[in-house]
């Protein structure tokens, strides 16, 4: 589904509204230049046009006059060239599916403005394909941005929710509910591009998580200084994990595991609530050491400070972000925990 600049709000049957006022200036031309030329009554004047411009073939209401026979004549020429007229655009309108487009886009409107905590992710080439499938895996609402006509038809065939435009475009941004957003991934190809969405997003809303992909090694500082919080290369990300997977491949196939949730146990975080009555209060005393909790493998403050493997006495306050390892069961638990 796509959504063109005016296709927001544009309603097809709109295109005949010159013809609906031509055709109504044809019929009251025509009621007065009766009741002119022969001197009839409006009812018979009214009448007299609509079988005129119909040519439905009734017979004449009253004799014509020479001068009334001449201005049916125009009256017929006008009135016919202004139905067919009406009768192409309707038949353009049905055969070209834009009836069914419209709704469509009213559709993925509708959609959109019910997002809520989504991703928008811009550009839908190889490495925004996959960050989809992820997105999926998780169940995590998410809305995708493109104007590559290869990429936004593999989106329209795929049956997934996204915008046609340019995602540097404030415009587009507002549209894809960036102010209700959780993030931006910004899988651009183009680091220039990169860097202009990622200063659109953040002036739009500056509690955005933006992640952007950097193709060259200097860009990495640019994006970031855009206002980027984290910049990928996929290159040394690529480089990286093969070096690990020749180094250390039980650790990455652990890791993998646990990341991906595919065994019993998965690595989750939790974010404490800024106004989370217990705040100031240890690990222990908040309940997360007790049977059946998740274990707490990391803690970090708003403000960057890192605690691995933080103890029983460690303080935890509003704002905090908790890694955590445990089944879905246990980390519900900790979740409750902290609520």
């Amino acid at each position: 589904m796509s959504a063109a600049h005016g296709a927001w709000s544009q309603h097809p049957l709109r295109r005949f509204t010159r013809p609906a006022l031509l055709l109504a200036a044809v019929l009251v031309g025509g009621t007065l230049g009766y009741m002119l030329i022969e001197g009839w009554d409006l009812a018979d004047s009214a009448f007299m046009t609509v079988i005129t411009v119909s040519t439905v073939g009734y017979q004449e209401v009253h004799p014509l006059s020479l001068a009334g026979r001449l201005f049916s004549i125009g009256l017929i020429v006008i009135g016919v060239g202004t139905m067919l007229y009406s009768l192409g655009l309707f038949a353009e309108l049905v055969s070209g599916g834009q009836l069914s487009r419209w709704r469509m886009t009213r559709q993925l409107e509708r959609d959109v403005s019910a997002l809520r905590g989504h991703f928008i992710l811009c550009g839908y080439g190889r490495i925004g394909t996959q960050v989809v499938a992820e997105l999926e895996r998780a169940g995590v609402p998410y809305l995708a941005i493109d104007n590559n006509p290869e990429a936004v038809g593999r989106l329209s065939r795929e049956g997934r929710l996204f915008l046609e435009g340019d995602a540097a475009s404030e415009e587009v941004l507002r549209r894809a509910g960036v102010e209700r957003a959780r993030g931006v991934v910004c899988a651009v190809d183009a680091d220039e591009r990169a860097v202009y969405i990622t200063l659109a997003a953040r002036s739009l809303n500056s509690n955005l998580f933006i992640i952007a992909r950097a193709g060259q090694p200097e860009s990495l500082r640019r994006l970031q200084l855009a206002g980027a919080d984290r910049v990928l290369s996929p290159y040394q990300m690529a480089g990286h994990r093969m070096a690990e997977m020749a180094l250390r491949p039980g650790v990455v196939e652990v890791i993998d595991t646990l990341r991906s949730g595919s065994g019993t146990l998965g690595v989750e975080e939790i974010v404490v609530p800024e106004d989370w009555r217990r705040a100031g209060a240890t690990v222990r005393e908040a309940g997360l050491t007790d049977r059946g909790t998740a274990r707490i493998l990391a803690l970090r403050r708003p403000t960057g400070e890192l605690f691995v493997g933080p103890g029983d006495d460690q303080v935890v306050l509003g704002g905090d972000l908790l890694v955590v390892l445990g089944s879905a069961v246990e980390v519900d638990r900790t979740t409750l925990a902290l609520s």
